[in-house]
């Protein structure tokens, strides 16, 4: 099929000839979940984190187990095929195609029972990873496999790709970790399977039914594919390539169950799942070892591998390298010992001391060898977390590196006997070489497993061609050094080609067999694994590749200013699906929607640009209504590993959607906030009556689109502004230098007070304190609804008035965090030209920063009391908070900087109606809300923004205080011991 060679889609949903109207009335009549046949559901289950688009016939959001019976059996009347899916997070193609998707992780995410004795759970499969460990740890125990993705990868798709991650060097593969399942058949069969002794196996063959065929078709299978089996499949810890059918085998007990792990959705559904849980070790310590390259690193595993480490992971000078260029752990790295190849090898203990004896041991043995690494010991749990996540963020560190080519899966986890690992890797760095690739090294060493992502072009005919050349030549490399395709994640459609270069056609065949005595019709999701799409079909690019090309407001630099690259950036990871941790992304944390998860946008942003099932470009729909719920937080774009920012994305795309139209009351009344502030400022008893009044103020927030729970803020009887003005200048003439306060809408008109302590602040630290000398908005709000033609100006204003001051090179100081993030990100982006522009956003900072880096001899007041602190999302994202989190703790206080991610109100959207406000509350009741209920009286609630302020006031009942406001507090010798 040459153009499927070439990258046009092998299957669309109208080759199917499935009424796809009559299928969704029928599941919306028998599912009691969700049923999505929408474009935009569509559109964002089209592709998973592969080289793959296949958009689904619709997707289903089952709510127990019951649904999953009744949407299959609904399918199976109308002919259409399914996929199961748990986190999305598949990179060989086997989460997505021409199917209905059934999306376990929303509703089906419950551990059903926990047996600490027998030390097993029983959960449903759309549990994440994290979760079921977390209720194991409560019993001292855990679930062993962990991918790089388990705060959010689910038990039914580890189940499906057979994962592992670094702790199946003491767990196993996910195979090893599974008990028994409960898996349903296309054709309506739900049955438990698990190990079958012999006498059961002749019971259930000679009960007959559909079960008893089942068994029989197995057995027959086992014994005639037994030799081949036992001679063909690698022995090596990390075969994930193929079906596990030496679990078959009498030997490994007949093991149903376990020879379904790795199917990939192509043979039954998985209803429920019984994992083994191991003992978590007491104790644990980190030995990193360098090499001065990364295959002499991989040549010492054997020999690593003696002391019985829990994980043995292995990376390269090119991966750090990458992180170093696109900023990722910049004070992290020098953690790492000298060296161009690291092993990292977790040793776990009862005791630290006794861990600390094993680690000790191992580098006195290598400190004994001829080629003795550098080494360094860590037995901080601080510092060994940051080493895993140095680890853990390979992929978004060799994704989209600045000034390289794109990287891309494709062989992306291959799998060798450990002590041939150093060998294949210099193979096939060669064989990179005669191709013309390049890409990091670094994976699973201690079991043989590589990650790497390689520059592939998969854009031209002839890139593609390149590419598939390349597979067969790596095929044969890896099966020569006795290995797999895949050590961790499946066969899906990257590899499923290759399986005879591995197995054979006998094995291939008796693959096929295996399949077809589960689904005899194929409907599990067809194509992968077994009968396999070609390669280079499906392919999310391809010679067909061709995304509109538009205009933007923002400039793009990152993407080389093309908004279709920017819609491309997000890799599928799927990092923004985690339930807790971070700030990114708070609306899919309220509502476990694909769509309101930064990956579900960035996928859909991406649709509007091709010819598929989301229409209208700007003007889409689907895309609004993805949007809609995005707080604008910017977490995504540092929380993210490839920084997809969505908030600017949503900004551009709002003033498309709305230009020549109306918006909404709220961008009106919010988003001209500045001036409506300095109207109601000349009269602010007025403005308040109206406001504040029962009934006029019930009519004001519905004319506002205001939601009519929230309490709309009272005007302050004087602008900071006027007060500062009318004060005079304080140590004019004086030898100071100056510093420029800039008075923001909320604190000058609403909050007065703080800038007033921010000034008392900075004269205490020894800076003539000054203000521009007329009124200027930096339009944060204005972004909100995507109004950014009337920001522009705004911005342009603020250089004009500012210009003599940014020349002269005079600090900007600003306290309310979203608009400081304003000139140190949209600025640069709204106006990538200006110098002015680049000059101011290199010196604007927030009050910790400005006290940190210019004024060193500035003595910390003492403050002896417990705060509480919310961090500003964008502050968060754009400025960091270590400033202020040194400045607190140089105060003497005892601080507990909250993990409570958006507080929910981001700016407009909490006070706005409907949808917004009950997705805001949602989101500050997560952890915010609740901890500041908890905190005592005496403990200082610390938030820098006007928005987090109003959301811990008006959810909370707690008054939360500025850093100034509680410096203010410690020089006055409030509270101070």
């Amino acid at each position: 099929m040459v153009s499927a060679r070439l990258g046009r889609p092998a299957v669309r949903q109208r080759d199917l000839d499935i009424d796809a109207e009559a299928l969704a009335t029928a599941l919306r009549g028998s599912v009691r979940g969700e049923v999505r046949f929408d474009a935009g559901s569509r559109g964002a289950y089209a592709t998973d984190a592969s080289n793959y688009r296949q958009v689904p016939i619709g997707v289903v959001l089952p709510r127990d187990a019951d649904d999953v019976v009744a949407a299959v059996a609904a399918c199976r009347e109308h002919g259409a095929p399914v996929l199961a899916r748990g986190g999305g997070t598949s990179l060989a193609g086997q989460g997505c195609n021409v199917a209905v998707v059934l999306d376990f992780s929303k509703y089906m995410r419950r551990v059903l029972e926990l047996d600490p004795d027998r030390r097993r759970a029983r959960v449903e499969p759309g549990i994440y990873r994290d979760d079921l460990d977390r209720a194991a740890a409560a019993h001292g125990l855990t679930f062993g496999p962990d991918p790089a993705t388990h705060d959010h990868c689910a038990v039914g798709g580890m189940i499906g790709n057979n994962a592992c991650g670094a702790h199946a060097q003491m767990a196993g593969r996910t195979a090893e970790n599974v008990e028994q399942l409960e898996v349903l058949t296309y054709d309506g069969l739900r049955l438990r399977v698990g190990p079958t002794r012999p006498e059961e196996l002749e019971r259930i063959v000679a009960a007959g039914g559909r079960r008893g065929e089942i068994y029989g078709a197995l057995r027959e299978l086992r014994d005639r594919y037994a030799g081949e089996i036992r001679r063909r499949f690698p022995e090596i810890p990390r075969r994930v390539s193929g079906y596990c059918l030496e679990q078959l085998l009498p030997e490994n007990g007949f093991n149903v169950a376990r020879a379904l792990v790795g199917s990939e959705s192509t043979c039954a559904l998985v209803l429920e799942a019984t994992c083994r849980l191991l003992p978590r070790p007491k104790a644990k310590v980190l030995v990193v070892l360098g090499w001065p390259d990364v295959y002499q690193a991989a040549d010492n595993v054997p020999e690593a591998l003696q002391f019985d480490p829990i994980a043995l992971e292995g990376l390269d000078d090119v991966l750090v390298d990458h992180m170093k260029r696109k900023g990722l752990h910049p004070k992290d790295l020098p953690l790492l010992p000298e060296g161009g190849g690291w092993l990292m090898v977790e040793l776990g203990a009862d005791s630290t001391d006794e861990a600390d004896q094993r680690a000790r041991r191992l580098m006195d043995a290598f400190r004994d060898g001829d080629h003795a690494p550098s080494m360094k010991l860590f037995d901080d749990p601080a510092e060994e977390r940051i080493l895993w996540e140095i680890r853990e963020a390979g992929l978004g560190a060799t994704a989209l590196v600045p000034e390289e080519p794109l990287t891309w899966e494709g062989w992306e986890d291959s799998a060798v006997p450990p002590d041939r690992l150093g060998a294949y890797l210099r193979d096939l760095r060669a064989l990179f070489d005669r191709y013309g690739y390049s890409g990091a090294f670094y994976g699973h060493f201690g079991q043989g497993c590589l990650h790497t992502r390689i520059d592939f072009d998969l854009e031209t005919a002839a890139g593609i061609s390149r590419w598939r050349s390349f597979l067969d030549d790596a095929a044969d490399l890896v099966v020569g050094h006795g290995g797999s395709f895949s050590g961790e994640h499946g066969d899906g459609q990257s590899r499923a080609e290759l399986l005879p270069k591995l197995y054979g056609p006998d094995l291939v065949r008796a693959f096929g067999e295996f399949k077809a005595i589960w689904d005899p019709g194929n409907k599990l999701n067809p194509g992968k694994v077994v009968h396999p799409y070609p390669i280079t079909s499906n392919l999310r690019l391809g010679v067909d590749y061709r995304p509109r090309q538009v205009a933007t407001e923002f400039a793009y630099p990152e993407d080389g200013n093309d908004f279709s690259r920017a819609a491309l950036r997000c890799v599928g990871v799927g990092k923004c699906r985690h339930g807790s941790g971070g700030v990114m992304c708070p609306s899919y944390m309220v509502t476990r929607e694909e769509e309101h998860s930064t990956r579900g946008r960035a996928r859909l942003l991406y649709e509007m640009l091709q010819d598929g099932p989301v229409s209208g470009g700007w003007r889409s729909k689907a895309v609004h209504d993805a949007l809609d719920l995005c707080l604008a937080c910017k977490g995504c774009k540092t929380d993210c590993p490839v920084n997809v920012d969505m908030a600017t994305y949503k900004a551009e795309f709002l003033s498309h959607y709305y230009k020549g139209r109306l918006r909404p009351r709220s961008a009106y009344a919010i988003g001209l906030i500045w001036w409506a502030a300095r109207l109601a400022c000349k009269l602010p008893w007025a403005a308040n009556l109206v406001t504040q009044t029962p009934g006029l103020r019930a009519l004001a927030k519905r004319a506002a689109g205001v939601a009519p729970q929230r309490r709309l803020p009272r005007f302050a009887a004087e602008p900071f502004t006027s007060w500062f003005r009318r004060r005079g200048p304080v140590h004019a003439g004086e030898d100071r230098p100056r510093v420029l306060l800039w008075p923001d809408t909320f604190n000058n008109y609403f909050h007065p007070e703080t800038a007033r302590a921010a000034v008392g602040v900075l004269e205490a630290a020894g800076f003539e304190v000054t203000i521009p000398g007329r009124p200027l908005c930096c339009g944060r709000p204005l972004y909100d609804y995507g109004m950014l033609h009337l920001a522009r100006r705004l911005l342009r204003q603020v250089l004009d008035g500012l210009r003599p001051q940014i020349r002269a090179g005079i600090p900007l100081v600003g306290i309310e965090p979203s608009c400081l993030a304003t000139f140190r990100d949209e600025l640069r982006r709204m106006l990538p030209d200006d110098e002015d522009a680049k000059r101011l956003a290199q010196q604007s900072f927030t009050l910790a920063e400005l006290l940190d880096r210019h004024a060193p001899s500035f003595q910390v007041p003492r403050l002896r009391a417990k705060a509480l602190v919310q961090r500003h999302c964008h502050q968060y994202a754009v400025m960091g908070f270590e400033a202020d989190r040194k400045l607190l703790e140089r105060m003497g206080l005892e601080v507990e900087v909250l993990d409570s991610g958006c507080c929910g109100m981001a700016g407009s959207f909490g006070f706005e109606a409907g949808d917004h406000y009950d997705v805001s509350l949602k989101e500050g009741e997560r952890v915010l809300l609740p901890r500041v209920r908890e905190a005592g009286t005496d403990t200082l609630v610390v938030a820098d923004g006007f928005s987090c302020r109003t959301q811990i006031q008006q959810g909370a009942g707690r008054r939360g205080l500025h850093l100034a406001e509680v410096l203010g507090m410690a020089m006055r010798g409030e509270g101070s011991g």
